[in-house]
């Protein structure tokens, strides 16, 4: 072990002394939301918990995501080209609506953030505005007459949406609404048209997504490393490494950064000819707002690229893996179909079910 130097101070005491001077900061509420959630990230770097951070500043576990989250946004706006008035704005508040811009580029989130403060819309109507950016995205020939303008993606996504209403009055609050947030003339001429044009398109239901939950035990097998095959010396025995499953689906690392998890076999799940898993949490699906959010195993199968409109698929978006449903043949690669998404089993009292002899009664 390495001396320190005389009167050095330990650099974990340096990194622990800092820490706690921003908490202190945190729980007097120093500084704009902006600097609470830089503030917040760097403690948590720091190896503090959101639950112990709760505990010294009051800021609940959702409180610092977002806020860490929405300072990450805040901070990429001026590089956006985001104007000075807008940057002043959401210096002070807004922090629930740029965490909802968190998945748009560098250039939309500057962009969407000018659309709702010039248009002074809540978190709702951000994430709303978000959602039409970032479909618009997929396009690679723009619908005509709109542009890419984020005013122009929303009054898209709203025209769409008329077009499908037979009912008067639901479909002139469309059309307003879209005439709010048309950009371009051509966009607002695209809108306007509806009031003339009564042709109604039929909505074309989304697919159900693939759920599954993991119900039983033995759904839930354990992986165990295997040593080899006899004769075997104590040696072979040593180097298997120590297998610590991660909850809630019992995955498994091993030194190194290839990790296993066990699936039950499923019949589509043994039909896939070159499943992957990928981590991911509810909400980043359609219609799931309304359930708690829990985390899912999402399995993709690379070799199924060839779109079909019952499924739903992974592709490319600016350089991160999303997950999307086209109702019609995309313009974008396929990267693979999702062919399973599995929820973890529901325990009750996951002590109980350590004890046989409890279960047994």
């Amino acid at each position: 072990m390495t001396d320190l130097p005389p009167n050095a101070q330990n650099p974990e005491n340096i990194a622990n002394e800092a820490a706690q001077e921003l908490l202190q900061k945190l729980r007097q509420k120093q500084g704009n939301w902006v600097e609470w959630g830089i503030a917040i990230a760097s403690v948590q770097k720091a190896g503090y918990n959101p639950q112990e951070i709760f505990e010294a500043t009051g800021f609940e576990p959702i409180q610092q995501n977002q806020v860490i989250v929405g300072s990450q946004v805040y901070n990429s706006l001026e590089k956006g080209g985001a104007s000075e008035a807008t940057r002043s704005h959401y210096a002070t508040r807004g922090s629930d609506i740029l965490y909802e811009l968190r998945l748009l580029s560098q250039d939309e989130r500057a962009s969407a953030a000018e659309l709702i403060y010039q248009l002074k819309l809540d978190a709702l109507e951000a994430r709303e505005v978000a959602k039409a950016v970032k479909e618009f995205s997929y396009f690679r020939t723009l619908p005509e007459g709109f542009s890419a303008h984020p005013g122009d993606a929303v009054a898209y996504q709203v025209w769409k949406l008329a077009r499908q209403y037979t009912d008067l009055q639901e479909r002139s609050r469309l059309i307003a609404k879209g005439l709010r947030f048309a950009h371009t003339p051509t966009a607002r001429k695209q809108i306007e048209q509806l009031l003339v044009d009564f042709t109604v398109v039929p909505k074309r239901p989304a697919p159900l997504l693939p759920f599954y939950r993991l119900e039983s035990e033995e759904e839930l097998p354990r992986i165990v490393p295997v040593v080899g095959e006899m004769p075997l010396t104590p040696q072979d025995l040593q180097s298997v490494p120590l297998i610590e499953e991660i909850q809630p689906f019992r995955l498994v690392k091993f030194a190194g950064e290839q990790a296993w998890v066990p699936l039950p076999g499923w019949q589509v799940l043994l039909s896939a000819e070159d499943p992957v898993v990928i981590l991911a949490n509810s909400d980043r699906f359609p219609n799931q707002s309304q359930n708690p959010q829990t985390p899912v195993l999402v399995v993709i199968d690379r070799a199924q690229r060839q779109w079909d409109i019952s499924s739903y698929f992974v592709v490319d978006n600016r350089g991160e893996l999303d997950f999307q449903w086209f109702e019609t043949e995309p313009e974008l690669p396929l990267l693979g179909r999702i062919i399973i998404i599995v929820r973890p089993k529901k325990i009750l009292d996951e002590e109980v079910t350590k004890d046989s002899w409890q279960i047994d009664e």
